[in-house]
């Protein structure tokens, strides 16, 4: 079983216990060990996946954090696991507490439904508060769970990830920073717009009115561009479909029942929006479409249990 199937089915076990788990023990039991336990690793030899690593922190002692990943003896991968409904945005000091004491490369901070993944790429020994990779169960996406399988155990390698760790967080932050301007465009994003296009002198109440308009704009460029890839997405799809050659195997009614079914301008357009959409986040060839008399469906794996429209 491949890693996105394996981690597809320990989504579906967490949506149907998380209102059970009520402790930070039942997350670790219910779905934290089972997860690194999907990534390949023997969470019942201490060897390899130490509970209760000893982290003391200058005068403090008796300091732990939850779990550890040992290679070759020394702690790469440091765990810190809270309970399931817990935020984990308050607990990140923690986590570097722990981190600041020990060799480790990488952090993780997690509730068994957000796992969070920081490093140190600025200073040696000094995690950086923003982490560099976040996977959520209850959002899974395909880019991030490639990416995930970099921390499999088989897959590991400490290096490449520390380098490519800077770009990932860096276009995590510019994605989220253009997304808060497409909501609320801030005053200095407006007022750096006009000094590309606006000739007079940009005092407030300038940057106030074209405020506005730097967000009407935004929106309606991302809208446009959108909307020529799904006129590109359509157009391939009535190509795929024109040149689909009929099966020699098909008998005579089904051809007859097939002659009867007309699929409208508008199923296939909606269907080009849903690739569209998904572009990003699963293979195209995944998603198909079925097209009776009575209903027009958009299937994943052309299953009819799992339908999108």
């Amino acid at each position: 079983m491949e890693i996105k199937e394996k981690i597809q089915a320990l989504a579906d076990r967490a949506e149907t216990l998380v209102e059970q788990i009520k402790t930070e023990e039942a997350t670790k039991q219910s779905l934290i060990l089972p997860f690194f336990q999907m990534l390949g690793y023997d969470v019942f030899n201490p060897l390899e996946f130490c509970p209760e690593f000893d982290a003391d922190y200058g005068v403090k002692k008796g300091e732990k954090v939850d779990y550890a990943i040992l290679i070759n003896g020394a702690p790469t991968i440091l765990i810190e696991a809270k309970e399931c409904n817990d935020n984990l945005e308050k607990h990140v000091s923690q986590l570097f507490r722990y981190y600041t004491t020990s060799s480790a490369k990488f952090g993780i901070l997690t509730n068994g439904i957000k796992y969070k993944f920081y490093t140190d790429p600025d200073e040696p020994n000094k995690m950086d508060e923003k982490p560099f990779f976040e996977i959520n169960l209850f959002d899974l996406k395909d880019s991030s769970i490639k990416y995930l399988e970099k921390f499999s155990k088989d897959e590991l390698n400490v290096d490449a990830i520390v380098n490519s760790a800077s770009d990932l967080k860096y276009t995590s932050l510019v994605k989220d920073f253009f997304k808060k301007q497409t909501e609320k465009p801030s005053e200095s994003f407006a007022n750096y717009i006009l000094g590309e296009i606006y000739e007079g002198r940009r005092t407030s109440s300038v940057i106030e009115k074209f405020t506005p308009i730097v967000k009407k704009s935004l929106n309606q460029f991302i809208n446009e561009t959108m909307s020529n890839k799904f006129k590109e997405t359509l157009k391939g799809t009535n190509s795929e479909e024109t040149n689909k050659p009929e099966s020699e195997d098909t008998s005579e009614e089904e051809v007859a029942n097939n002659h009867k079914i007309s699929t409208t301008a508008e199923e296939l357009e909606a269907y080009a929006i849903i690739k569209s959409i998904f572009r990003t986040t699963i293979d195209l060839s995944h998603i198909t479409y079925k097209d009776t008399e009575s209903y027009f469906s958009i299937l994943v794996d052309n299953n009819t249990r799992r339908f999108v429209g």
